[in-house]
């Protein structure tokens, strides 16, 4: 009855090492998440790069490009990736595999905060059982041949190994949004309010000004509103012109001789008078003086 009785416990304890052993080896999936659907990965295949980098930006979600650092730098980690592994002539398989192991690795750095070292053994396990034609064996990445594992690794190593730190900085540092904006009030001129004249206008010229921009006057919109409502009479410049027919050559001359003569005649009179006053006065005070006490 003890004999039986041990015999499960051993058994089982027998299967959980076999367990662990198979989780070391390889035995179960270290890659647990498919990145990208198979459909997907055939749609990506069938585009040249810059349509593969707009599908990426649509499976992905990314809707901050122009703004968000992270999105552009993982878009562009993702679309040279894919690229790359297309010029290595990978099958559909290989292609949706090794989406998976670019995402893993990149997950295991900003998920799970691991170091240089335990992503390169989490490489290593992923990597298990490469090239290996056993249908029993389920690796990971086992439909990979030698030489493409090899190329893979050299991939990754100048990609995301070379540049861990900074991938690091772009996960886990934390940075200043800075925002960069200028107000500036901005005091708006008065109309121009007659008599005050209104302000330049630079860099028009000036028919276009007065043509567009500048508004007539009240007395500009007078004087066109009297001339275009008051027509010439005839009788009037009929006697203008008469008028001007009568006047001879002599008359004009003899008159511009008694203007002058006339205002001239004005100031002397003014002048004498003025003279004889100061003169009286000069006489009267001088008596004076003569005069005794």
């Amino acid at each position: 009855m003890g004999l039986a009785g041990s015999i499960p416990c051993l058994a089982s304890q027998t299967r959980l090492e076999e367990d662990q052993d198979q989780d070391v080896t390889g035995g179960k999936k270290v890659i647990s998440r498919t990145f990208l659907s198979l459909s997907q990965i055939t749609a990506l295949s069938e585009q040249n790069e810059e349509e593969v980098q707009k599908s990426l930006e649509e499976f992905l979600n990314f809707k901050h490009l122009n703004t968000s650092l992270k999105e552009a730098i993982l878009l562009d980690y993702y679309t040279a990736g894919f690229w790359w592994a297309k010029e290595m002539d990978f099958s559909l398989i290989q292609l949706s595999g090794f989406m998976d192991l670019l995402n893993f690795l990149l997950e295991n750095l900003s998920d799970k905060h691991m170091s240089l070292g335990d992503n390169l053994k989490e490489l290593g396990r992923a990597m298990a059982e490469t090239g290996e034609t056993d249908a029993e064996s389920s690796g990971d990445l086992n439909f990979f041949s030698i030489e493409q594992a090899k190329a893979v690794i050299d991939y990754l190593n100048i990609s995301l190994f070379k540049h861990y730190k900074l991938y690091e900085y772009l996960f886990h540092s934390p940075r200043e949004e800075l925002v960069t904006s200028n107000e500036s009030a901005i005091e708006l001129a008065e109309p121009a309010d007659p008599p005050f004249p209104a302000l330049l206008e630079e860099g028009i010229p000036l028919d276009i000004y007065s043509s567009f921009i500048t508004s007539p006057t009240a007395t500009e919109t007078g004087s066109k509103e009297s001339d275009q409502g008051e027509e010439p009479c005839p009788e009037a410049e009929s006697f203008e012109v008469d008028a001007v027919a009568g006047v001879t050559a002599e008359d004009q001359k003899s008159a511009e001789y008694e203007i002058p003569n006339e205002i001239i005649g004005n100031l002397e009179a003014d002048i004498n008078e003025k003279l004889q006053m100061q003169e009286a006065a000069y006489t009267s005070s001088t008596e004076k003086l003569k005069s005794p006490e």
